[in-house]
């Protein structure tokens, strides 16, 4: 009975606090599978910012459609950008690896499963500290990956963020940052907001049903919770005369 109650403690434990990818310095997006609003304005920041070089290639339009509740003629309209590509489809991108290995050096990796991989504090953290650094190619590094070949794509929307450096460590690790003021159209409170609903996006395509498991997964424990407690009494029941 003890280690049926402890596996039941265990079960309620939100999932987020065995993602990967933690760290003491991650940033917490709270991701929300049942947050639409929130997966909408993703799709739509991550389709128009990321998809010119990331793809999410296990992932379909109309199932992102129809799981998000997303008119099917605005997704084609607003969020398909490569040439004859149809609603059934994959969204993939029309970068091949050798395009990006001579603009970027590497090749671009597929995000389909980057937030169960990495977890998506990884994701959150990282497009929130990109920083100038005149001497990298791109004119930006990030404190989460450094010498990251990626560029700062979002910098029209938070700004150019610059370093704050422990004193005497100038070109180490920053320790904290700031945005130069004007430089960005959104505040931070504003730039957070975009970067956890592109998360949140990203953590949904990692796994379509989360919102339906976990939806489940309440009943699931519901029953297991009764049954217990039936077993329990049944066993009284079963071994009352025993001696």
């Amino acid at each position: 009975m003890r280690n049926l109650l402890l596996l039941f403690m265990l079960a309620l434990v939100p999932a987020t606090a065995w993602s990967a990818g933690g760290g003491g310095d991650m940033m917490d997006p709270e991701v929300d599978p049942h947050d639409q609003a929130s997966l909408q304005r993703g799709a739509k920041l991550f389709a128009n910012n990321c998809m010119a070089c990331h793809e999410v290639s296990l992932m379909r339009y109309k199932r992102m459609a129809d799981d998000l509740g997303m008119d099917e003629d605005l997704v084609e309209e607003y969020l398909i950008f490569k040439p004859d590509t149809q609603i059934h489809e994959t969204m993939t991108n029309a970068m091949s690896d050798e395009d990006a290995e001579q603009w970027f050096g590497v090749p671009v990796p597929d995000l389909s499963l980057t937030a169960r991989r990495q977890g998506p504090e990884y994701i959150y953290t990282f497009l929130n500290r990109f920083y100038v650094d005149e001497d990298s190619p791109t004119g930006y590094n990030n404190a989460v990956l450094k010498g990251t070949a990626m560029p700062h794509v979002l910098e029209t929307l938070q700004g150019r963020q610059m370093p704050v450096y422990e004193e005497g460590h100038e070109g180490g690790t920053p320790v904290d940052f700031e945005v130069e003021e004007g430089t960005g159209r959104m505040s931070q409170a504003e730039y957070r907001e975009a970067t956890r609903d592109i998360t949140n996006f990203l953590d949904y395509v990692a796994e379509p049903v989360k919102a339906e498991r976990q939806r489940l997964g309440v009943w699931v424990l519901a029953f297991f919770a009764v049954f217990t407690v039936l077993a329990y009494f049944l066993k009284k029941e079963f071994w009352r005369d025993v001696h």
